[in-house]
């Protein structure tokens, strides 16, 4: 049996979980930042690993709150401010070029997709209309080999209004136009690409959300579920959807990464049931993390250890994974590796 802790802003469990391929006997969540500032309500998430093998992260208030992006060193094991001024950043990840790229929200974020120069703190657009049109609320992201940036725009929050009257998956092309990627999918979350580039992996979290106008009747709760895309060779859906794993009437995943054998790391935001949830590319369950207590109920605010999103580290930290639970950063030992940064369009060698 494997004795791992339970994340919980107040108090640590312990749980007992079988042997699984993914983690090692005796792993422990590893509690290594939690939220340091009065922030209104929020969550932190869109952990991303730089190519110095530091994890950026997200902390992301509700409301007038700005939203911030900092800095994890696993080396010092200290955590910075990058910027306390995200536009509502979400999702983060790096492009070829060693930048930062944030998905950022509504509820008075930017609502685009913009870049972040590391050494400056600088940040440029660069998108934000789908055929001129403002997006939803950009939510997560991810690069391919070639630089091309897909992304997500569901709309979970805010007061703004909708021009786009869809849901659905984008790609900035490395011209700087966009495409529509597909829109079978009710509420676009995380997403991720498979080591060959042949599929996208797609967590469709409907639960409600935003009215396209006040006056439209408010939505009912959908789809949770993770599905698979099959890509052609010019990365474009190309096939039919795939459903890997049906959540049914429970919250489902948020954020997701997928290790160098192809499994797939999922944050369930489940109330019954939240954790880490690993499977391989046909949605078979290879191991579950618990991350938080079993059948929660009660306001958001009441919620303890409800994960977000993860992450891998890189280099000799390639086998932690790091997972933003509640307003804090958490890692863990696993029996796999996380891909290698990638840099001007290369493996880093």
């Amino acid at each position: 049996m494997v004795a791992v802790l339970i994340a919980d802003s107040e108090t640590a469990q312990a749980a007992e979980l079988p042997e699984n391929p993914i983690f090692p006997k005796g792993a422990k969540l590893e509690l290594v930042h939690t939220r340091q500032v009065t922030l209104n309500s929020g969550l932190t998430e869109g952990p991303a690993v730089a190519p110095d093998g530091s994890i950026y992260f997200t902390d992301m208030p509700f409301g007038k709150d700005n939203g911030m992006i900092l800095r994890f060193d696993p080396k010092t094991r200290k955590t910075t401010v990058f910027t306390d001024n995200s536009g509502k950043s979400n999702g983060l990840t790096f492009d070829p070029n060693g930048n930062i790229l944030s998905a950022d929200g509504a509820d008075g974020g930017s609502r685009s997709i913009r870049r972040w120069n590391l050494k400056t703190g600088q940040s440029e657009v660069v998108a934000d209309r789908y055929q001129a049109k403002r997006f939803n609320s950009p939510n997560d992201l991810c690069v391919d080999l070639k630089g091309r940036i897909y992304f997500t725009d569901p709309r979970y929050g805010g007061t703004e209004p909708r021009e786009l009257p869809i849901e659905a998956v984008y790609r900035v092309e490395k011209d700087g136009t966009v495409i529509e990627i597909t829109r079978e999918v009710e509420k676009p979350n995380g997403l991720a690409l498979s080591p060959n580039q042949r599929t996208l992996y797609l967590i469709d979290h409907n639960n409600g959300g935003n009215r396209l106008s006040p006056a439209d009747p408010e939505p009912k709760r959908g789809a949770m579920k993770i599905y698979a895309f099959p890509l052609d060779k010019e990365g474009k859906v190309n096939g039919a959807r795939k459903t890997l794993v049906d959540f049914g009437k429970e919250f489902g995943g948020d954020g997701m990464r997928v290790d160098t054998k192809g499994n797939i790391y999922v944050a369930v935001r489940s109330l019954a049931r939240p954790g880490i949830l690993v499977i391989d590319p046909t949605g078979k369950e290879l191991a579950f993390l618990p991350t938080g207590p079993l059948n929660q109920s009660g306001l958001f605010e009441d919620w303890k250890g409800i994960p977000a999103n993860v992450e891998f580290g890189s280099g000799e930290e390639s086998n932690r994974l790091y997972v933003t639970i509640d307003k804090s950063l958490y890692r863990i030992l696993i029996k796999t590796r996380g891909p290698r940064p990638r840099l001007a369009g290369r493996a880093e060698k």
